[in-house]
């Protein structure tokens, strides 16, 4: 039992979610960021409510877990995919089938039925920067920028001390940065950055140069088009493939360019590498450093460090579960 040795009331702790296109994490934390205890559950063919009712039901668990530990759950952080809106406080995911602009943060209150426990929803670009401050390689960071890229590319930005939401909650969607004219209509779903130096943009730039180029001994032509991952493409890398090596090289182009330009705006500390990709595609950093040089603004790019993710991917996670500690906080400074 965990009990505060001078006023024996329950240890106060915090409940972290990260709620993926796939699976849902949750944990229990304590405010120095020890985790108590950790669930994950696939999300499988789940739509809609029912995605809202498995993470209930998490959180639940993880409750009656705390006072079997007598811990008091005094905030709980979720950390959301997509856009979420903070005025409305709706969630637009369109990876989880019939979240568009769902109500979550209502719906959630409404499940859990303990009005005392603050709830507070943050966008998955700010969660990981938050989870790179209180246990990443951010800590002591006043401006930092977490740039994921998986599926999809996105960008967490701490800006003298604060994280930056912008209007209606879409900063950070810097897998639309225009790098390289001129525009073509496949961009308008994901962006040009995200299309070719995404997890799935390195797979569709393979597809294409395979096209292109009808005859090829490219071991990637032995692949299915429709099964081609970055993976693949970073294994045919690594054995000297001549498409995956323009198909890396112009991703590593692209990741350089894109950090210069966040580099010259924001003027961060560091600029840290996550998701899925970083990773294998770590190996790539002082190349990713050395393209930055070129555009960025020169002493700006002089006093910033590139590092990956040391979180493993729970960088979402535990930046929840540090935004339900902010929330604690900040309910106190109001008192």
């Amino acid at each position: 039992m965990e009990f505060n040795a001078y006023s024996m009331k329950p240890s106060i702790a915090v409940i972290g979610i990260d709620i993926g296109g796939t699976k849902i994490s949750a944990a229990l934390f304590q405010t120095d960021g020890r985790i108590l205890q950790k669930k994950e559950q696939l999300l499988g063919q789940r739509k809609g409510h029912e995605v809202i009712d498995l993470i209930s039901k998490m959180v639940q668990s993880l409750l009656d877990h705390s006072k079997n530990l007598t811990y008091q759950v005094k905030a709980i952080g979720a950390c959301v995919p997509g856009i979420y809106n903070s005025v409305d406080k709706t969630v637009w995911a369109p990876n989880i089938p019939e979240w568009d602009h769902i109500p979550l943060w209502k719906e959630l209150k409404n499940r859990l039925k303990v009005p005392s426990i603050e709830l507070v929803l943050e966008s998955d670009r700010s969660c990981y920067i938050l989870g790179e401050v209180w246990k990443g390689t951010a800590k002591d960071c006043k401006d930092a920028i977490f740039i994921a890229v998986g599926t999809g590319i996105g960008a967490g930005i701490l800006s003298n001390g604060r994280v930056i939401n912008g209007n209606g909650g879409i900063a950070g969607a810097v897998g639309w940065m225009a790098l390289e004219p001129p525009f073509h209509d496949k961009y308008k779903s994901f962006g040009n950055f995200e299309f070719y130096a995404s997890g799935d943009g390195i797979a569709r730039s393979a597809v294409e140069r395979l096209k292109k180029k009808q005859s090829t001994t490219s071991s990637l032509a032995s692949v299915p088009a429709d099964q081609i991952t970055a993976h693949h493409v970073l294994d045919a890398y690594q054995k000297k493939d001549p498409v995956a090596i323009e198909v890396i090289e112009k991703a590593i182009r692209y990741w350089g360019t894109s950090t210069a330009n966040l580099v010259s705006i924001f003027n961060p500390q560091k600029v840290i590498f996550g998701g899925g990709l970083f990773g294998p595609a770590s190996q790539f950093l002082d190349r990713i450093l050395e393209e930055a040089k070129k555009w960025a603004q020169p002493l700006s790019i002089q006093e910033v460090q590139l590092e990956t993710s040391i979180l493993q991917g729970d960088a979402g996670l535990i930046g929840a579960g540090y935004s339900a500690i902010n929330a604690i906080n900040d309910k106190a400074n109001v008192k």
